[in-house]
């Protein structure tokens, strides 16, 4: 759809309703629903009638600022900001965006604990699934954890999918947890095959035959690889509260099901493999967080390795 308004008479509303028809055509219905509350509040921070060449960084940051929000939150908005205003620029509704680069994130003095929140380590995750008892949450849990699959990824997966003379698992789906519908996965990068390790494999193996005894014993027939006792896509609701009310006895701290898939990025981390071959096996083409856990996991090992090298005396 064409703008019949200049440039320089672009209202953010305008913007946002044009960015908003063009996401609705292009990516993920839970996607568009983010992004849609996400410019709602931009909408409401920044004032509709802005005019969208008339922004800057320091009217930006100053009207954050006044929100009086954490910095986690404040750079969130920063985030989206940016990615509306390049959509603008690249689609020729904004003139210039040269400006963005000078819009920095605010600091966050709780960054560093934040990532140490966001996985698990090698010894809490062995702890954390020995103690699950039902079968299906204990093998979602495990199988994310060990090929970095998003939990929507996992739960779209048909037993087809995994091919286990090939040790890959196919990645062309994935299940929108918000409507409860198979969609296509959240990025084109996310259309992947993802080796599976000796580990991985005989997980697989283990929940194939689980699912086989189950249609056995249940008397149903189902396509997915994993699925719950009628043959039918897991719940991840009732998932994700079984993991977090376990993690909570446990560790006493918040687990979501998102943890495994950081928690994968952690111990691939800790084994020594680079940061782009870790993002292609997440299926990620940038994702921010995926770098924070990396070279936070990387800097520990660092800081580990020195205390130790620091008590040597080889004279």
């Amino acid at each position: 759809m064409l703008v019949s308004t200049k440039k320089e008479d672009l209202r953010l509303s305008e913007l946002v309703r044009l960015y908003r028809e063009d996401q609705k055509a292009t990516v993920t219905k839970s996607t568009y629903q983010r992004n849609y509350f996400a410019t709602d509040s931009l909408l409401r921070i920044l004032g509709e009638d802005t005019l969208v060449d008339r922004v800057s960084a320091g009217y930006v940051r100053k009207c954050l600022a006044n929100q009086g929000e954490k910095p986690g939150t404040t750079n969130e908005r920063i985030t989206r900001l940016k990615a509306l205003l390049r959509w603008g620029y690249e689609n020729d509704y904004v003139s210039d965006i040269r400006w963005l680069d000078k819009l920095k994130k605010f600091k966050d003095d709780e960054k560093a604990k934040k990532l140490e929140e966001k996985y698990l380590e090698s010894d809490e995750l062995k702890t954390l699934l020995r103690s699950m008892s039902v079968d299906e949450w204990k093998f979602l849990a495990e199988l994310t954890a060990l090929s970095g699959l998003r939990i929507g990824e996992a739960i779209a997966l048909n037993a087809d999918d995994v091919d286990f003379k090939r040790k890959t698992i196919s990645v062309t789906k994935t299940y929108d947890l918000a409507n409860e519908i198979v969609t296509t996965p959240k990025t084109p990068t996310s259309n992947r095959e993802v080796y599976m390790q000796d580990e991985l494999l005989s997980l697989c193996k283990q929940i194939r035959l689980y699912t086989r005894k189950q249609e056995l014993l249940l008397g149903f027939r189902s396509r997915l690889f994993l699925c719950d006792q009628n043959g039918g896509y897991l719940s991840y609701y009732s998932y994700n509260k079984y993991l977090q009310q376990h993690a909570r006895k446990l560790f006493g701290k918040k687990v979501t099901s998102h943890f495994m898939r950081h928690t994968h990025v952690a111990l691939m981390a800790e084994q020594g493999l680079p940061l782009d071959m870790i993002s292609r096996r997440l299926g990620h083409a940038n994702s921010q967080i995926t770098k924070d856990v990396y070279f936070h996991v990387t800097e520990k090992m660092r800081e580990r390795d020195n205390a130790q090298i620091k008590e040597i005396r080889i004279l």
